[in-house]
């Protein structure tokens, strides 16, 4: 205990250094920490995005492709699949339920999902979570629609509202407007930070209705337009869909269907595993995970060998403090000790300090970084790998700690006593 009070007091004389050095070794330890934690936070949110889907169909393509469109939002699908196909599906008898979607169309930057009342009672996110309304119900009528929760704040909508949809994937608002047939805001979702905020939802036929008078891509020509007012729900015809997600009675049946469907002969179809899809997403970006932690390990090493060259530098400040600790019968291993014990402080203190400042900036930006980028990502306790690294940093400090001890104990006693002029 007199060696850890000594190490203490003589941390203390050097203030300055000391708390640079601790600052030095804290950030490091907070990048690495946070590293972690934001990528383990970053998985869990992508992973439950999606709960109890047991497979994902659409047209046969890359399976990080359909996934991507599907789930997350984000590229397009190579084709359309028939109806006919989904309803054969749909009515299997080891179908549980499904969930279409029919993508293709945006607003102002946002995804317009094409899907059915399914959606809002089946669809489930992180485990067992379900679809709820802050105000409203689900769409019903055919030019009805719901929004996600960063649609209805970032743009200001409430109920009753009327919206434009836009043909195509865009922010851009010009001629492929379909302007003559505008849907009202009956629902707002509540917030789930998933994908699922940042779309905007209208009944299946709602897609058809707005390319009734379309040809082959092109809209129609002025005067030529069929009026919002004459289009019925029961006149409409859905033929074509996007997506479709599915869960069976049993789990035993999803990789026959799986296979069942990757080789059904009457269309191209392709069907994957929602988790087996993720693992693949990860293996794809895992060397930019490596090449983070690359970087936030080498910014750990300059913080360590900060510690070091500051323990070390300061040794020819107190040669006459080492000399007269010697002096007093403090033999070599009290000497190594103390050094030891002063950079064991050090560690540890940057540590505690370091995990201080990630869990802090977490529960500040953890509301902004889900609110501007819906991601959520859980505050909770430390991994087993991020003690791993506490646990490496704390035993490098001791280690390092003994690099100026032994300088100090080989610096001889007449050394730091004799008088340099």
């Amino acid at each position: 205990m007199l060696l850890l009070s000594l190490a203490f007091h003589s941390l203390k004389n050097r203030l300055l250094t000391t708390v640079l050095t601790i600052i030095s070794i804290a950030l490091s330890v907070a990048l690495l920490i946070g590293v972690e934690n934001v990528r383990v936070g970053a998985r869990d949110s992508f992973s439950n995005t999606i709960s109890q889907t047991d497979l994902i169909v659409g047209a046969r393509g890359g399976s990080l492709q359909l996934l991507l469109y599907s789930v997350f939002r984000i590229g397009t699908a190579t084709n359309n699949i028939s109806y006919a196909s989904y309803e054969k599906w749909k009515s299997h008898p080891a179908v549980s339920w499904t969930i279409p979607y029919s993508l293709g169309d945006s607003h102002r930057g946002f995804r317009v999902v094409g899907t059915t009342k399914d959606f809002y009672e089946k669809y489930r996110y992180r485990r067992d979570r379900t679809i709820k309304f802050v105000a409203g119900r689900a769409p019903e009528a055919v030019f009805e629609a719901a929004i996600g929760s960063d649609v209805a704040a970032k743009l200001g909508y409430r109920m009753d509202e009327k919206v434009v949809i836009t043909h195509g994937i865009g922010s851009a608002r010009g001629i492929l407007d379909h302007q003559d047939k505008p849907f009202t805001i009956v629902g707002i979702l509540d917030r789930t930070a998933t994908p699922v905020d940042r779309s905007l939802y209208i009944p299946l036929e709602g897609i058809s209705a707005v390319h009734i008078d379309w040809q082959e891509g092109a809209p129609p020509m002025p005067g030529e337009e069929v009026p919002a007012a004459k289009i019925k729900k029961e006149d409409l015809k859905v033929e074509n869909i996007t997506a479709f997600l599915v869960r069976f009675k049993t789990r035993i049946a999803t990789l026959q269907l799986q296979r069942d469907i990757n080789t059904y002969t009457e269309e191209p179809l392709q069907a994957i595993i929602p988790g087996v899809a993720l693992a693949e997403l990860w293996s794809t970006i895992g060397y930019a995970e490596d090449a983070l932690r690359v970087v936030t390990f080498f910014v750990l090493v300059v913080g360590l060998l900060g510690m070091l060259v500051s323990l070390y530098t300061s040794l020819n400040e107190r040669r006459r403090e080492m000399a007269i600790f010697r002096a007093l019968g403090a033999g070599p291993a009290k000497i190594i000790s103390l050094l030891v014990f002063e950079s064991a402080i050090l560690s540890f203190i940057g540590c505690l300090l370091g995990v201080a400042i990630v869990y802090g900036l977490s529960f500040i930006f953890q509301p902004i970084v889900e609110r501007e980028f819906g991601l959520y990502l859980p505050i909770q306790a430390p991994t087993s790998i991020a003690w791993y690294y506490l646990g490496g940093v704390m035993i490098s400090g001791l280690l390092i700690g003994f690099v100026p001890a032994w300088k100090a104990y080989r610096n001889t006693l007449s050394d730091g006593l004799s008088v340099r002029l």
